[in-house]
C-alpha cells in the first residue's frame, strides 16, 4: 500500500462513510438541499481521499461561514444565459461553487457527446474545490476533461509584491488503460490551503513558497497573512520560470473570469462574502470523434508506461505520473481511514456543537486504523 497505516498523534483516522454523512448532516442543517450536500461533500472528502488536506474537511468551515454570512446562496437559480451546440454560458447566481461546477461540467459532457467538444464558462459563483473533481467526471465518461477557476488575489505577479492574482487552478483529465491521468495544480507554487495546513501545525514554511509584505522570501507563515502574497509556479523571478507560472494565472483568469463576463482575480472576493464573483472554466473532449477510444487508451498506457520506465535518477525510487500517487492513496484510505489533523477535528466539532448535529467519530486514537 502506498500509504501506512501509521500516523502521529497530532492525527485521527475517520472512515470515509462517516465523514460523508458528517458534511451531509452539517451543510443539511443549515438548509442546504440534500443533493446539493452530497455533491459538495464528494468534492471535499475526494480530496482528503487523494491526499489533498488542504481542499479536505478542513475547508467546511469556509462553506459555513458563508452560509451563516449569506455570501452563498442556497437555492440559486443556476440558469444557461446563452448556448449554443457546443458551448454554454452559466450563471451561479452565487450558489455553492460544487454545486454550480457539477451542473456546468454535467453540460459540458453532454454537449461533447453530442458534437464532440462541450465548452462550459461559468460566472458568478463561488470557491469551487478541487479542479480535478470536474475532470475526472469526464474522463469516467471516456472523454478529456479540463476545469479551472479563478480565486481571490493572493499571488504576487511577477516583479510584483502586491497580491493581484488568484491560486488559479488547472486540472486536465484523460482515460488510461489502469486509471485516469489526472493533472490538478495551483497557478502558484503552492494553494494557500498548505500555508493553512502549516500554520494550523506552527511550523515554518518552506522557503521560496511565499513574500512578505516587503517583498522578501519568508518562511514566517504569519508574516504571510499579514500582507504577504505567495509567489506563481516557478517561484520569484524569472530564473526558475515564475513568469510562466504568472502567465499561466493571467490565462485562467481570461478562460474562467473574462470570457464568462465575469472579472479576474484581483476582484474576487471571499467564499464569506456576497457577490464573491468567483468564474469557471470546463471542457470535455470527446475522443470517439477524434480516434477509437481504445486506441487513445492504449497510446496513453504507452506513453506512461515509456515514461516510468525511463532512465531514473539515483535519488528517486520512482517516476510517477500525475494522479498515481492520488489513486494510490486513495485506495488506501478507503480500507483504513482518512486521516484528519485533530486540530481540524476539533473545529469540525465545534460546527457542529453550534449548530445542533451530531458530532464526527473518529477512531485510531492510537494513530492506527
Amino acid at each position: 500500500m502506498f500509504e501506512k497505516g501509521y500516523i502521529d498523534e497530532n492525527y485521527v483516522r475517520v472512515s470515509r462513510d462517516e465523514l460523508f454523512s458528517f458534511v451531509v448532516r452539517v451543510l443539511t442543517k443549515l438548509e442546504v438541499p440534500e443533493k446539493d450536500a452530497e455533491i459538495v461533500a464528494h468534492n471535499l472528502i475526494m480530496a482528503d481521499l487523494r491526499g489533498i488536506e488542504s481542499h479536505g474537511v478542513q475547508r467546511l468551515k469556509r462553506y459555513v461561514d458563508g452560509i451563516l454570512s449569506g455570501g452563498i446562496n442556497l437555492k440559486p437559480s443556476i440558469r444557461i444565459v446563452r448556448e449554443g451546440p457546443s458551448y454554454a454560458l452559466i450563471d451561479g447566481d452565487e450558489g455553492l461553487g460544487q454545486v454550480v461546477g457539477y451542473r456546468a461540467m454535467k453540460l459540458a459532457i453532454k454537449k461533447a457527446r453530442e458534437g464532440g467538444i462541450g465548452v462550459v464558462a461559468v460566472r458568478n459563483s463561488n470557491h469551487y474545490g478541487i479542479a480535478g473533481y470536474y475532470a475526472l467526471m469526464a474522463a469516467e465518461e471516456g472523454m478529456i476533461g479540463i476545469s479551472m477557476t479563478n480565486s481571490r488575489p493572493l499571488v504576487a505577479p511577477t516583479g510584483g509584491v502586491e497580491r493581484f492574482l488568484g491560486t488559479n487552478p488547472i486540472a486536465l483529465a484523460a482515460p488510461a488503460r489502469d486509471r485516469p491521468f489526472l493533472l490538478d495544480m495551483a497557478t502558484s507554487v503552492v494553494p494557500i490551503g498548505k500555508l493553512e495546513v502549516y500554520r494550523r501545525k506552527g511550523k515554518p514554511i518552506p522557503e521560496g513558497w511565499a513574500i512578505d509584505s516587503a517583498g522578501n522570501i519568508t518562511t514566517d507563515v504569519e508574516k504571510v497573512f499579514s500582507g504577504g502574497a505567495l509567489l506563481p509556479l516557478g517561484g520569484f523571478g524569472e530564473l526558475f520560470g515564475g513568469h510562466k507560472g504568472y502567465g499561466l494565472s493571467l490565462m485562467v483568469d481570461i478562460l474562467a473570469g473574462i470570457l464568462g463576463g465575469g472579472t479576474w482575480s484581483r476582484h474576487v472576493k471571499n467564499t464569506s462574502e456576497k457577490h464573491s464573483e468567483v468564474g469557471h472554466f470546463f471542457m470535455a473532449i470527446n475522443i470517439e470523434d477524434f480516434l477509437p477510444p481504445e486506441e487513445f487508451r492504449e497510446k496513453m498506457s504507452r506513453m506512461i508506461d515509456e515514461l516510468k520506465s525511463s532512465r531514473r535518477h539515483p535519488d528517486f525510487e520512482r517516476i510517477w505520473i500525475h494522479g498515481e500517487k492520488g489513486f494510490l492513496t486513495m485506495q488506501t484510505r478507503l480500507k483504513i481511514g482518512i486521516p484528519i489533523y485533530r486540530k481540524v477535528l476539533e473545529e469540525l466539532n465545534s460546527i457542529a456543537e453550534s449548530i445542533g448535529v451530531e458530532k464526527l467519530k473518529a477512531g485510531g486514537e492510537d494513530g492506527r486504523a
